[in-house]
C-alpha cells in the first residue's frame, strides 16, 4: 500500500493514478479539449467540413438547458457538436460514445420530448 503525504492529502493529489471508468484519455488538439481521441478526431473532422463549406455554424461543446413545464431547469445536456448540414438540409446534434450510460440515455430522450432534437449516437 502506498502511503500518501499530508501536502499530497490537501493538494489532492496521490501517487497512484486510478483509471477512467471508461478507458477513455482525453486530449488537447489546438487549445482544444477532448473527452477522448475518437472525440478528437470526429470534431477536428467536422471543423474541416466547415471549412470546405458543407456544414456550418457548428458549435462544439453546444449546452442545452432543458427546461420544466414551469420554466425551471431540469437538467442541462452538453452535446458535443450541433452545426447545419448544408447536404441533408437540417440542424444536427451529434454526441461521440463508445457506451451510453443512463444519465446519457434519460437525456437523449429528455431532448426529444422538450425540445424536439433527436440526438445522434457516434461510435
Amino acid at each position: 500500500m502506498t502511503r500518501m503525504s499530508a501536502a499530497e492529502y490537501r493538494d489532492g493529489k496521490s501517487k497512484i493514478e486510478k483509471p477512467r471508468k471508461f478507458r477513455n484519455e482525453p486530449i488537447v488538439v489546438d487549445g482544444r479539449r477532448y473527452a477522448s481521441k475518437r472525440e478528437a478526431a470526429y470534431c477536428e473532422e467536422l471543423i474541416q467540413l466547415e471549412k470546405a463549406g458543407r456544414i456550418g455554424g457548428l458549435e462544439l461543446q453546444k449546452r442545452f438547458e432543458l427546461l420544466g413545464p414551469t420554466g425551471e431547469v431540469i437538467c442541462v445536456y452538453v452535446a458535443d457538436a450541433a452545426f447545419w448540414d448544408h447536404e441533408r438540409d437540417r440542424f444536427r446534434v451529434i454526441d461521440v460514445k463508445g457506451v451510453e450510460t443512463e444519465a446519457f440515455q434519460l437525456k437523449r430522450k429528455m431532448m426529444r420530448a422538450l425540445k424536439g432534437i433527436d440526438v445522434e449516437v457516434v461510435r
